[in-house]
């Protein structure tokens, strides 16, 4: 049996099928990789950008490292592999998706059970009492109506905690779950990073780079999570 008609076996014996996604699966939505060696922007490693220190003490170029990423994602909208997740939550093949991506595109796409992990982008704050405002008012750097403190997208920045919310949920769905599969992540950063190992259920992983990982999954498929996911659905309505 190929691996495609083995996963698609897996997914229909699950009664609950988790997937866990990374920055390859918005790369090829056109996004930019900003944790990428090289840096995307400016040649300045973003490690050194988003955190709390810059937007504390270096705030103007803070806020034009995250004017540069809004920017970075006009244009970009889900591809065909964010909607066959929708449309597999809406089958009942899945149950959740918890990403690392913090663009919006599985909620986009139409995923309704989603955990962003490291955040939203969208979501832009107080850094100082947490007031919602408005992205507008982050681009005009304009200061927190309420307190007048810095704002931020809501985002995790380097150094901060996860939310607590959405990591209890997927870590909670990934510990009972059948099925987990892994998609476009290189599953670097911790804490997200220690997720998969949490499942007693089967892991696959999808992405394309997968060496190193044979010892840790029960399937993997190097390549494109766009046309891998394309693959196993034409063999799921086949």
């Amino acid at each position: 049996m190929d691996k495609v008609n083995q996963l698609v076996d897996w997914l229909r014996q699950s009664t609950k099928t988790v997937v866990l996604t990374g920055a390859g699966m918005s790369t090829e939505s056109g996004v930019p990789d900003f944790r990428s060696k090289s840096g995307w922007w400016r040649n300045i490693d973003p490690s050194t950008v988003a955190n709390i220190q810059a937007l504390e003490h270096d705030y103007d170029l803070f806020h034009a490292f995250y004017c540069a990423r809004f920017e970075a994602l006009k244009g970009c909208e889900p591809h065909e592999g964010h909607r066959i997740l929708a449309d597999w939550e809406k089958r009942g093949i899945i149950v959740h998706v918890a990403t690392q991506n913090v663009d919006g595109f599985h909620k986009a796409a139409g995923n309704t059970k989603v955990d962003e992990l490291h955040g939203s982008i969208h979501a832009v704050r107080c850094h100082k009492c947490g007031h919602e405002a408005s992205a507008q008012a982050f681009f005009e750097q304009e200061t927190c109506t309420v307190c007048e403190g810095k704002l931020r997208p809501g985002i995790v920045l380097f150094g901060e905690l996860l939310p607590e919310d959405a990591w209890n949920s997927a870590l909670h769905t990934i510990k009972t779950a059948d099925l987990v599969i892994v998609i476009g992540t290189s599953l670097q950063v911790y804490p997200v990073n220690q997720l998969p190992s949490m499942t007693r259920g089967k892991l696959v992983y999808i992405n394309r780079e997968v060496h190193g990982f044979e010892r840790d999954f029960d399937l993997l498929f190097e390549g494109s999570a766009k046309e891998t996911l394309q693959q196993i659905d034409a063999a799921l309505k086949g």
